[in-house]
């Protein structure tokens, strides 16, 4: 497989914007990442500990390494390579790779490919590049480093005089220097056999990059379609009615959009700007693909809110209503998937009630903000309270550590009614002395009566326990407690705890 390469040298340098002739390096965890040419003309190198670059070159200017930025700055280098040839792979930022067989037909030769990339590289915004044609992504990456085009089948003899640091795997490289092995033709020449098991399964593919054998398929980045859209509003709209209009057809635009790249979105995000400057912006969520009707009835609900001074619609302006009228109105859609169309019930759509319930909710989250509905969500945890979680309505409610191991936790049948902040309770034995639980998780007495919320003492008639349950030992917040289940002689039932010498009532059972 043909490969072509791009590299841009000292990517992360290039990336900050900083000049060639600045002596200037990246450093991370204390290490150059990268350095500028007038750096290497002091004897600054990548793996260098960053006081002994400084102590070389005083004036060398440090930069942190800045990952996000490398890659953000790299996007118009890959739209540049996906101009002339599509299926772009990162490497890494400052390297990319492409299969270039297709490319190579069509421009009639590796060396015109090569000269088509870098002229769309440099017209990008003047970038200095390197392009490389080999077989393999290995073999291309270090033949863009040299700007030249490897043979076909010649790829070992290229590989052949080159150190073993060209690997990138800084340990195996210092043990084959130690044991004799400097190039990679004299790794490529041990046996592969002897080579796995001196050096495992990473050492034999090394072993196999020396040898010039890298024929994995390469994973093309996909450019996404730019499928936001945006409107001006002139003159500017104080009013929802008056936005309302081109809100359905920016949502009917997006629709468009979306059907004709065979795409649906569970999520939009809504901006609207004032001439004031103004902001406001809310993420929508649905549980299924949002239809040109669902995508403008939540634009003008979050307007509706805007407009009126919800609680959180306005970050601009504290939660008031926008001094001017609107003038942009932006939708962008988000969380894409495929659009494999809808299956209906037997008996076709579902209920319009809970369509109704569906849209009325939406619309209260609108106006007062996303938090003013929950709903609750079965999750992991020992206790009744501690294993329902409130969640917004419309967000995910996969369970959280349901199916995690936890010892001490309360046994079926869950008890009916949990209280918001559990009950104080006394709990006495025949004697009156009040009951406890030893160190070793021993009952100092049988519970005979039960006082609820100074309430009256009801007899005890039955109860199991104790399961204690020490948490986060570990931790100087950490609880220990006692449940005990008990039923009285009113015919109820209760799941009490015991902390810190206190009794409470966490929950009541039917």
């Amino acid at each position: 497989m043909r490969v072509l390469a791009v590299c841009c040298p000292d990517w992360p340098l290039v990336a900050a914007g900083v000049a060639a002739d600045v002596p200037a390096v990246v450093v991370a965890a204390h290490q150059v990442l990268a350095c500028t040419q007038a750096a290497r003309s002091f004897g600054v190198r990548p793996g260098l500990r960053r006081r002994e670059a400084q102590a070389r070159c005083p004036s060398l200017v440090v930069l942190p390494d800045d990952p996000g930025r490398d890659a953000r700055v790299f996007e118009p280098v890959i739209a540049a390579v996906e101009s002339v040839v599509p299926g772009v792979e990162v490497v890494r930022p400052g390297e990319c790779v492409v299969a270039s067989g297709g490319a190579t037909r069509y421009f009639g030769g590796d060396a015109a490919v090569a000269r088509a990339v870098h002229g769309a590289v440099s017209g990008a915004g003047g970038l200095a590049c390197g392009v490389g044609v080999a077989d393999g992504p290995f073999v291309a990456v270090l033949a863009a480093h040299r700007n030249v085009i490897v043979k076909p089948d010649a790829s070992r003899d290229f590989l052949a005089s080159l150190p073993v640091e060209t690997l990138r795997r800084p340990e195996l490289a210092d043990l084959l220097r130690r044991l004799g092995l400097p190039t990679l033709g004299h790794f490529a020449a041990l046996p592969p056999d002897d080579v796995i098991a001196r050096f495992g399964p990473d050492g034999a593919f090394a072993h196999r990059l020396a040898r010039g054998q890298d024929h994995r398929p390469l994973a093309p980045c996909h450019m996404p379609p730019d499928l936001a859209v945006s409107t001006e509003v002139d003159p500017p709209a104080d009013r929802v009615e008056f936005v309302v209009f081109a809100a359905r057809r920016l949502a009917e635009q997006v629709h468009d959009r979306l059907v004709t790249a065979g795409l649906a979105c569970t999520r939009i995000v809504v901006e609207a700007q004032t001439e004031h400057g103004e902001r406001t912006r809310r993420v929508w969520r649905h549980d299924g693909p949002l239809s040109a009707v669902a995508i403008a009835e939540r634009v003008r609900w979050q307007l509706e809110g805007w407009l009126s001074g919800g609680v959180g619609c306005a970050e601009a302006t504290g939660g008031v209503a926008p001094s001017a009228g609107i003038v942009l109105l932006r939708i962008v859609p988000d969380q894409l998937v495929r659009a494999d169309g809808r299956q209906l019930g037997l008996w076709g759509e579902a209920g319009v009630g809970a369509d109704r319930v569906a849209r009325a909710i939406s619309r209260v989250q609108g106006m007062l903000g996303p938090d003013a509905v929950v709903t609750a969500v079965l999750g992991g945890g020992r206790g009744p309270a501690e294993r329902v979680r409130l969640v917004p309505w419309g967000e995910p409610r996969a369970p959280v550590g349901v199916d995690l191991p936890w010892p001490g936790r309360l046994p079926a049948p869950a008890p009916a009614t949990v209280p918001s902040r559990p009950v104080p309770a006394v709990v006495v034995d025949d004697a009156g002395a009040a009951v406890g639980v030893s160190g070793r998780c021993v009952v100092t007495a049988a519970p005979a009566w039960l006082a609820v919320d100074g309430r009256p003492q009801v007899r005890v008639t039955a109860w199991a326990g104790p399961w204690p349950a020490d948490e986060r030992w570990w931790d100087p917040a950490a609880r220990r407690r006692a449940r005990f289940q008990v039923t009285v002689a009113d015919g109820s039932a209760h799941l009490l705890a015991l902390e810190n010498s206190r009794w409470w009532v966490e929950a009541t059972y039917d």
